[in-house]
């Protein structure tokens, strides 16, 4: 019986195809006609606004705790980020593909996975919408916004801006490399026995990077959170040090798109052909 069973098995896996979905154009021009695109940047402009607004509420709210038990600590941040995350591109993947980050957006064009026009725009309806996001904090609390800092991304007391570039590319680089691991159409093919949600690692990357970073700067990862809290806060040394909250991100998403795209998933499809013409190893 469990013979037959494996033997089954196998034989749905070897008939499992894989076929490589086609790049995306550079510039497709034809995206600009239909509604569907305009949704789209839509969908990212709100799920952004959320993401800050719900966020940042969380950090400003922790910060006026006057008990060193109070509030949800930085534990409860790290899951605030982790967890609108976790929601939102849970939410927005079947409308946008649920980027909310315009790293992710910018690693996801370097693999031809969307076009230049569509990541322009996207990156845009981001940062407007972080903007948004970060405002409403500011209205609905208004007496300690200022005074709490604004959630902005700075270098903390003690650190170097080096090292502040470098845990930005980390983390940016676990939360790409988790994008492209959790959304791989290859997985169909090659990995059918393991089941994922993708929203789901992809908000524990978040939840994760928080944990390690938030002692150093605060945890950017998405050049949109950190544009968004810095024009609303408007500071001269939140200014001073917000290249490095746009250039980690982007070398961290490079760096990701390149070792899954033209290491891993090489390298996977590659064995996925040694399967095929050889189901019995």
């Amino acid at each position: 019986m469990s013979k037959e069973v494996s033997e089954e098995g196998q034989s749905q896996l070897h008939r499992k195809d894989y076929v490589d979905p086609p790049p995306a154009p550079l510039l497709d021009m034809a995206e600009l006609t239909t509604w569907s695109f305009y949704r789209a940047c839509i969908a990212e402009f709100i799920a952004t606004l959320l993401f800050l607004y719900v966020t940042i509420a969380t950090v400003i709210g922790y910060k006026i705790q006057k008990g060193p038990c109070d509030g949800v600590g930085l534990l409860g941040i790290a899951w605030s980020f982790g967890g609108m995350i976790f929601v939102l591109v849970y939410c927005t993947a079947g409308i946008s593909g649920g980027h909310i980050n315009p790293a992710v957006t910018f690693g996801l064009f370097l693999a031809r996975k969307v076009s230049l026009i569509r990541a322009v725009l996207y990156m845009i309806a981001q940062c407007l919408g972080a903007v948004c996001g970060v405002g409403l904090v500011k209205a609905f609390m208004k007496p300690f916004y200022n005074s709490q800092g604004g959630g902005t991304n700075l270098v903390a007391p003690g650190y170097t801006k080096g090292t502040a570039l470098g845990a930005e590319i980390i983390g940016t680089f676990v939360l790409v490399y988790t994008v492209f691991s959790a959304t791989d159409p290859k997985r169909s093919a090659r990995d059918s026995h393991v089941p994922v949600l993708a929203p789901l690692p992809i908000g524990f990357a978040v939840f994760m990077v928080h944990l390690a970073t938030i002692p150093i700067t605060g945890t950017g990862i998405n050049p949109a959170r950190s544009f968004g809290a810095a024009v609303i806060y408007n500071n001269d040394k939140v200014w001073d040090e917000h290249w490095i909250f746009w250039v980690g991100p982007f070398v961290g998403a490079l760096a990701a798109a390149a070792y899954h795209q033209y290491i891993l998933r090489a390298a996977a499809i590659k064995a996925l052909g040694s399967f095929r013409s050889n189901p019995s190893n």
